[in-house]
């Protein structure tokens, strides 16, 4: 609709119940909204094909709508306020992964991921350093901080299977991380407050340069 037209409900889709929802494209144009609020600077056409790409337009309902924005506008904000560019490349990327299925051993967006192979990926795909395969390796070849120091591209670990550094995840800001959880899950943003994570939270991480060796460069 454009601004200075009176509303009217064309266009507009019957939900079961008789009340009417907006269309899709309404909905796409709020949560741009929401992310250039956010991050200012135009990522559109980036959310917009995320979404495509994920499945999400066909399957988007006012709740998932909301769960979307919340994840999106406050963790882009922390890492544009932290690091600039280049945290907010990576939670962009990251975010872009929402869906994709847990897979044991996969390290990979075609076939999946497990929580080290999703974390490993993240690094060498947008920062170009490649992380040991483990999560219990990758806590060794990184720097402990408080957990009051963590910043968007840190990693988190729990104990998730009676063992230290037995699940790790990328935080996010906002005291969320994301993370491929478990076998039947898919890539998801969860709170680190929830009494779960809290209970199994194994330290904060920070991935130093200078202990990593670059990715090769792809042709």
């Amino acid at each position: 609709m454009i601004l200075g037209d009176k509303p009217s409900n064309a266009g507009y889709q019957p939900r079961g119940d008789g009340i009417k929802l907006p269309p899709m494209r309404l909905i796409l144009c709020g949560l741009v909204f929401l992310t250039t609020a956010a991050i200012a600077v135009p990522v559109e056409d980036d959310l917009e094909r995320m979404l495509k790409e994920r499945g999400l337009v066909n399957q988007m309902t006012d709740q998932i709508t909301q769960q979307i924005s919340n994840q999106l506008s406050g963790p882009l904000q922390s890492a544009r306020n932290t690091f600039g560019g280049r945290a907010s490349e990576m939670v962009i990327q990251a975010m872009g992964l929402l869906g994709v299925p847990y897979k044991r051993g996969g390290t990979s967006e075609e076939k999946g991921f497990d929580c080290s192979g999703f974390v490993r990926h993240m690094y060498e795909k947008s920062v170009g350093l490649v992380l040991p395969r483990r999560a219990e390796e990758q806590a060794k070849v990184t720097e402990e901080i408080n957990r009051s120091e963590l910043k968007p591209g840190d990693l988190v670990f729990f104990n998730t299977l009676k063992r230290t550094f037995s699940h790790v995840g990328i935080y996010v800001g906002d005291g969320k991380f994301i993370h491929a959880p478990r076998p039947g899950k898919a890539v998801r943003v969860d709170d680190m407050r929830e009494a779960y994570w809290q209970k199994r939270f194994n330290g904060a991480r920070r991935v130093q340069t200078d202990k990593l060796q670059a990715a090769p460069l792809q042709n």
